[in-house]
């Protein structure tokens, strides 16, 4: 049995369903790998935690996987990942409805100085990528998308940095449609992987590989991405 958390605020990798119980993405692909494969039991994936806490769970041996996060050069040195790619997203700026700003690349947002603020969920792969491409003045400081659209809607950003799919979801569920927009130019693409902590047998890893590469060669990998994209 495999622990396997989900992680909060990542729709629609995970969300909570009208039951109450957690479905998405993540959910799916988990309940799949389980269908090709009867060795592989995953747990814990009714619990929401935020990025931030599995991360250091996994790192410290208590939590064995996590799904769907893209790779970074800090997480690639403590964790696992394993080929295929469940799906790919898109990042993309939100702004203010009433900003008229256009973006085509960085140097756009670069130039604007302390009035390009973007904001991100702290925590969060993109932190770090953004970071890396220096120039951009970044506040990671929030935990949530709900409260970096609050921020932004109060001008305490130029813009939010998400991706689709997402925050089209998650700007319909807080009815704030009219009152921000997402900005078209696609600012970057990740893929997004099952990740394992380093205690994990290889040999269950090389079982759930080979399901994976099962249901991208099927097409189901594509199909329920697909199933959840709002774009």
């Amino acid at each position: 049995m495999l622990k396997v958390p989900s992680q909060s605020g990542t729709e629609p990798k995970y969300l909570t369903l009208p039951d109450g119980s957690i479905g998405g993405i993540c959910i799916d692909v988990l309940r799949a790998i389980e269908r090709l494969e009867p060795t592989i039991r995953f747990s814990g994936d009714q619990e929401l935690q935020p990025a931030a806490r599995i991360e250091a769970s996994m790192a410290a041996g208590s939590i064995d996987a996590e799904c769907g996060l893209s790779k970074t050069p800090e997480r690639e040195a403590r964790f696992i990942y394993a080929e295929p790619a469940l799906f790919q997203v898109r990042y993309h700026l939100v702004a203010r409805a009433d900003d008229a700003t256009s973006i085509q690349h960085w140097d756009d947002v670069r130039k604007l100085g302390d009035s390009g603020i973007i904001l991100t969920i702290h925590g969060f792969g993109p932190v770090s990528r953004l970071r890396a491409l220096g120039g951009l003045q970044i506040d990671s400081n929030a935990k949530d998308t709900p409260t970096n659209l609050q921020k932004l809607l109060a001008g305490r950003g130029r813009f939010f940095y998400h991706r689709l799919p997402g925050i089209k979801g998650d700007i319909r569920k807080l009815g704030l449609e009219g009152k921000v927009r997402i900005l078209p130019t696609v600012m970057d693409r990740q893929a997004f992987y099952l990740t394992f902590a380093r205690h994990v047998p290889p040999a269950v890893i090389d079982r759930i590989k080979a399901a994976l590469r099962q249901l991208e060669q099927t097409g189901d990998l594509k199909r329920l991405a697909d199933k959840w994209d709002d774009n």
